[in-house]
């Protein structure tokens, strides 16, 4: 082609840019899809699941960032889940842990054994130990088993607590591998003084018993103390008050004595009695509260709650039928009541005295003796021992000339019968010194403990117990 030629195919091709520029622009169509895609679609597909795939796995990682301040809060779902339990050996495989087991009926030793997981060489050990062996067999319903069952899963100590066929002492026994050794239990003792305080209700006795009294502190109250202030057939009311003061015996948390009442007051009709252990010449006695001795030379009726059926005189002998002088009382009795020395004194005679039968004889001195017959047997006695007065010297029977049980007793001076009943004889001496002073610091602390608790348990007003201190005295104090 020749260089004018050229020259007109370039006019051409510039002529028709400048129409075609001049003419609206037409949007493209995308050409039909026929069945397949081309490999260019492919690859675009490709790319675009990629970019879908990581912004689905990234744009929630910071969903918190992009939440605006005022979106409600996400709410929350709390999961129970099952953590593993820790091992023996994490607790605290050093402490002991003590775990009582008390057996139920027909349950046996092997089966405690089996229910705590101790191993059965371990029961074949405590079976043949020659301490507990014995004890074993004694075991029952309600005896209690105490084992010290450490973290680990072993066996450390077993320990027989106390009760009936066991005694009063634990028994220990500790496992030292193979070994088996009995162990001393520490027993801790204390000892309290306490004040028993109550209502009198129906019936003293259940009353004192209700509030931890035994029969021995009971008799006290009744027998030595108030016997010759209140009869308690017909001078107690439901409403009077009683309160005694007595030291407590407790082992190992367990109350196992009562000691004597060391003092104890009465409140009958408004009005108040009043009593206190105090020891003279090493001697026990019971006194009011200004000193004066509740104790009496001779006891009038040496059976306690005895009935008299014969007194002092002539009367028809019930044996022998004959008209004769009676020397004594009688007092009827069941067989084997204890009888008790009318006083002190020292034992002169123990034996059998023709119908009298078994017989004791006390001489009190001063010319005075007291004679127990018809007895039915002798308590350990022997000629020359001292008694002291309440002491059993025999029991209640029929030997001798006697038509049944009863006591024949008889006082006699200088030889002389006189009639029990209507002796007259001074009482014991009054503190006085020394023993005066310190009775009433005794007394006083008594009084102010007893009055503190009664203002507790029946919230009264004032004071409702006997002072140790003159009236006098007292309201100066109140003053002051």
């Amino acid at each position: 082609m020749t260089e004018s030629n050229h020259d007109a195919v370039r006019r051409g091709n510039l002529e028709r840019a400048r129409v075609n520029a001049d003419r609206p622009v037409k949007a493209s169509t995308s050409h039909p899809f026929k069945g397949r895609w081309s490999r260019r679609q492919w690859a675009h597909a490709s790319v675009l699941t990629t970019m879908a795939v990581l912004l689905a796995s990234i744009v929630p990682g910071f969903s918190n960032l992009l939440t605006s301040p005022t979106a409600p809060r996400a709410q929350w779902t709390t999961m129970q889940l099952s953590l593993p339990k820790l091992s023996r050996a994490q607790i605290s495989p050093t402490d002991d842990h003590w775990q009582t087991v008390t057996l139920k009926p027909g349950q046996t030793l092997s089966s405690v054994f089996e229910e705590l997981g101790i191993p059965y060489d371990q029961l074949e050990r405590v079976m043949q130990h020659p301490k507990i062996k014995p004890t074993l067999r004694k075991l029952r319903p309600g005896t209690q088993l105490s084992f010290n069952l450490p973290a680990d899963g072993s066996v450390r100590a077993m320990r027989l607590e106390p009760g009936p066929g066991i005694g009063d002492t634990p028994i220990e026994l500790e496992f030292d591998g193979d070994a088996l050794r009995e162990r001393a239990v520490p027993v801790e003792i204390t000892t309290r003084t306490v004040v028993l305080t109550g209502e009198v209700g129906k019936s003293l006795f259940a009353s004192a018993r209700k509030l931890g009294l035994g029969s021995a502190q009971i008799n006290q109250l009744t027998d030595e103390m108030f016997k010759y202030d209140i009869d308690f057939d017909s001078d107690l009311s439901e409403n009077d008050r009683f309160s005694v003061v007595v030291d407590q015996t407790w082992k190992n948390g367990q109350l196992v004595h009562t000691g004597p009442v060391l003092a104890a007051t009465f409140t009958v009709d408004g009005k108040v009695k009043s009593a206190f252990r105090f020891v003279r010449d090493g001697k026990p006695e019971y006194f009011t509260a200004d000193g004066r001795s509740l104790r009496r030379p001779f006891i009038r009726m040496p059976i306690p709650y005895a009935r008299l059926t014969s007194g002092f005189g002539g009367r028809n002998h019930p044996v022998l039928g004959t008209f004769r002088m009676h020397k004594g009382v009688d007092y009827a009795a069941a067989p084997g009541t204890p009888i008790q020395a009318a006083g002190d004194g020292r034992v002169a005679f123990v034996g059998r005295q023709g119908g009298y039968g078994n017989v004791v004889i006390l001489d009190h001195g001063g010319g005075k003796t007291t004679l127990y017959a018809h007895m039915s047997r002798f308590a350990k006695l022997r000629v020359g021992q001292r008694v002291t007065q309440g002491t059993v010297i025999g029991y209640v029977g029929s030997t001798g000339l006697a038509t049944g049980p009863h006591l024949h007793y008889e006082f006699r001076v200088n030889g002389v019968h006189m009639n029990p009943l209507k002796m007259t004889l001074p009482p014991p001496a009054p503190l006085s010194g020394a023993d005066l002073v310190a009775f009433k610091n005794e007394t006083r602390r008594a009084l102010d403990k007893i009055h503190e608790v009664e203002d507790v348990v029946f919230q009264l007003d004032g004071d409702r117990v006997a002072s140790a201190t003159p009236k006098h005295a007292a309201s100066s104090r109140k003053k002051g």
